[in-house]
């Protein structure tokens, strides 16, 4: 290994000779790698020059990969017959000081990208060289120091980000000396301490958090490489805020530095117990990451990918959640009360005990979730999809479903008083004991709707469709469905008492042993409809279509049939007829029934 490190400067020089395109000996070797590695940090990137040629790019990165590839494996030589020396031995192949200074020497001018870690990683693979235990422990002992700011606090001797810095700025003097040795170079330029400092932090992260993720996929690594970068939970269930250190100082150069540098190597991370209130962490990878217990309160996550997360009691309270990737995810019992979901993903996620109380989902998609006994009172669902979704014993008391696809939904023992679900479908959605009491459902589709027990008292179902739904046992005390489609629609044992059904379309309904006291049923068609052995005591049948309805056994005290259509009617022998009014103006009665009426 010592021999690859001592030919690295010649391999270094004959690589920019063949692309300079030329044999000088005289001119002076720059040990750092151009930009087309890393990510710039900041606004100012400098452009390549379009004389250089983009194979240069590629020959660059191979050589920070050799570089990278040859320090991780140096970093973890170890000629003692310990595992890990103490940082006291100087045991180590590079011992910890020299460590510190190789790291900043080699990441500190850039961001590494994801195409250059990947490479990397896979080429440590393939080295029998490769020992990721060592190579972790001895890059998270630097990290932390890091987090602590022990090297940018050191005094100016012992300054490393400084000592980097320096020299990247005389490097850059001296290629500014020699046009035909410029190469465009992120650090070359206006780099100062911090982003010497930032870049180094950053980078050690992703390196750790590749690690981490390698790791957790071998199963005899699992137990020896877990990368908390927030720092492990606290024992007393404490948030641990290390983290939102980090990005805070990392966005001190520029707004979404973090996310734009790291955010794509936080998949599959532990961030478990992280205090990351009020982070800007847009459009950033948390996919399949651990956020379990974590903390993002006003949090912007715009954007963001949490596929498949761990996210089981997290808190996301009032954070900004638009647009982002929440299939699969694990969120039950988390908080994301007030959170703003416009737009999100959530199809197959889990929301178990959720509270989404006044959250804004408004057109996200909830297809296949799982919501029971989830909080959504008060919350903006206006134009979301919820497919089969899973919301049985769940409250949205108040919340706006205007609009909503709930086809094939299980909203069963649900308390939706009060909500708005004006304009949504419904079709084949299971409402069983379900509380939709001074509901809005104006020109809402339950055709197909399985409605058994439900409370519909006071709702409001001008314009719905309620066409072949199971209604039995259910209640509509005061509902007004006047002109609603309740075709072949099943209500027996129902309690309609006092509900207004003037003018319904009723065809083929089932009303048997339905209570029907004071219910308005005028004009209303009623064509073929059962409502035997149901209470119609002061019912209003006037005008009504009862042509082939069967009324056997039905209890018809005080009730009104006044111009009522009774054409082929079925009524019961024993049927009492004392106190129906309007039989005298009552249409084509049949003839059987004026005999026993004595109506000739």
């Amino acid at each position: 290994m010592d021999k690859k490190m001592s030919q690295l400067p010649q391999v270094w020089k004959l690589l920019q000779n063949y692309v300079r395109g030329t044999r000088s000996k005289d001119r002076p070797i720059t040990k750092y790698v151009d930009s087309h590695s890393f990510l710039s940090l900041g606004k100012h990137e400098r452009k390549l020059d379009k004389n250089v040629n983009f194979s240069q790019a590629n020959v660059q990165k191979e050589i920070l990969c050799q570089r990278l590839q040859i320090s991780l494996e140096a970093w973890t030589i170890n000629d003692s017959s310990e595992e890990f020396p103490t940082s006291d031995d100087l045991q180590w192949g590079v011992d910890h000081r020299q460590l510190h200074e190789e790291i900043y020497d080699l990441l500190g001018n850039g961001a590494l990208t994801l195409e250059i870690v990947e490479k990397v990683i896979a080429l440590l693979i393939t080295e029998r060289q490769f020992r990721p235990v060592q190579l972790f422990h001895r890059l998270e002992d630097f990290y932390q120091r890091w987090c602590r700011g022990e090297f940018i606090d050191a005094p100016p001797s012992e300054n490393l980000p400084q000592r980097k810095s320096l020299e990247m700025i005389t490097q850059n003097q001296a290629m500014v000396s020699d046009r035909r040795s410029v190469i465009a170079y992120g650090g070359g330029n206006g780099i100062g301490l911090r982003q010497v400092d930032i870049y180094t932090g950053l980078n050690v992260l992703i390196l750790l958090l590749e690690l981490h993720r390698y790791a957790q996929e071998q199963a005899e690594l699992r137990q020896q490489i877990n990368f908390y970068p927030s720092s492990p939970p606290d024992t007393d269930n404490f948030f641990t805020s290390q983290l939102l250190r980090i990005i805070n100082y990392s966005d001190a150069i520029e707004i979404g530095n973090f996310s734009n540098i790291v955010g794509e190597f936080l998949r599959g991370g532990n961030f478990c117990g992280a205090y990351l209130g009020n982070a800007n962490l847009m459009g950033v990878n948390f996919s399949g990451a651990n956020l379990s217990g974590a903390y993002l309160g006003d949090a912007n996550l715009a954007g963001a990918n949490f596929q498949d997360a761990n996210l089981i009691g997290a808190n996301f309270g009032d954070a900004n959640l638009s647009s982002v990737n929440l299939s699969g995810a694990n969120l039950s019992r988390a908080d994301l009360s007030s959170a703003n979901l416009t737009g999100a993903n959530l199809s197959g996620a889990n929301l178990h005990r959720a509270d989404l109380s006044r959250a804004d989902l408004s057109s996200s998609i909830l297809n296949d979730s799982e919501l029971c006994y989830a909080n959504l009172s008060g919350a903006n669902l206006r134009d979301a999809e919820l497919c089969r979704a899973n919301l049985s014993n769940a409250i949205l008391f108040g919340a706006n479903l205007s609009d909503t696809i709930l086809n094939h939904i299980d909203l069963s023992r649900a308390d939706l008083c009060r909500a708005d679900l004006s304009g949504a479908d419904l079709n084949h959605a299971t409402l069983n004991g379900t509380n939709l009491s001074d509901t809005i459902l104006f020109s809402t589709n339950l055709s197909d709707a399985i409605l058994v027990a439900a409370d519909l008292s006071y709702a409001k179902l001008n314009g719905a469709k309620l066409n072949y739904a199971k209604l039995n046992g259910a209640m509509f005390l005061g509902a007004d469905l006047s002109g609603v489609d309740l075709t072949g629609v099943v209500l027996s044992d129902a309690d309609l008492s006092g509900g207004i059904f003037n003018e319904a379309d009723l065809t083929g309904a089932d009303l048997s042993d339905a209570v029907l006291l004071g219910t308005d049923f005028s004009f209303a068609n009623l064509n073929s409809a059962n409502l035997s052995g149901s209470n119609l005591s002061g019912a209003m049948l006037n005008g009504a279509d009862l042509s082939s309805a069967n009324l056997s056994y039905a209890i018809l005290d005080d009730t009104d049939l006044s111009e009522a259509n009774l054409d082929e009617m079925t009524w019961g022998e024993k049927q009492q007829w004392e106190g129906v009014r309007g039989l005298e103006t009552a249409l084509n009665m049949p003839e059987a029934l004026r005999e026993q009426l004595g109506l000739r």
